[in-house]
């Protein structure tokens, strides 16, 4: 048994320690919001916060997570997420929208530690979040919007 704080609420679940926390989340817990991409951390899809920083749940296994507190899209509840939310609705960001739950938990981590970056503060921040449509600059310019919006 693996007992995992996702969310703000226990979870104790009979999973093998090994298994990768992407698994856990959308498999034993219906938290599709969360993709599978690459499996290598790479692409960025399934990024979650550990601890109040982003990690590749797909490498990350369950029985190193102890004690430790896992957020998914679905768990952010902060101000800054909402005006992050609102940012990529009103700018229409996303086109199939697979990466973005990934590409918005980066966001988040980002402008709850530097709440003014520049273009090249976003490129570094995002550089591990792949979007196999290209909506790269709709999402500079969301970020942008986003941040001026906590001001």
């Amino acid at each position: 048994m693996i007992n995992l704080k996702i969310n703000g609420k226990e979870h104790n679940l009979d999973v093998e320690a090994d298994v990768p926390l992407v698994w856990v989340l959308r498999d034993y817990l219906g938290l599709n919001a969360v993709k599978f991409g690459c499996g290598i951390a790479v692409c960025g899809a399934c990024t979650v916060h550990v601890d109040n920083k982003p990690v590749r749940s797909c490498v990350v296994p369950v029985g190193s997570l102890k004690d430790k507190q896992i957020t998914t899209l679905e768990g952010v509840e902060s101000d800054i997420a909402a005006k992050i939310k609102k940012a990529w609705l009103d700018l229409q960001v996303p086109q199939c929208g697979y990466c973005q739950p990934g590409q918005i938990m980066s966001v988040i981590n980002l402008l709850e530690t530097n709440p003014n970056p520049d273009d090249a503060d976003i490129d570094d921040a995002m550089s591990g979040n792949l979007c196999r449509c290209g909506t790269y600059l709709k999402i500079r310019e969301a970020i942008h919007v986003a941040a001026e919006s906590i001001k």
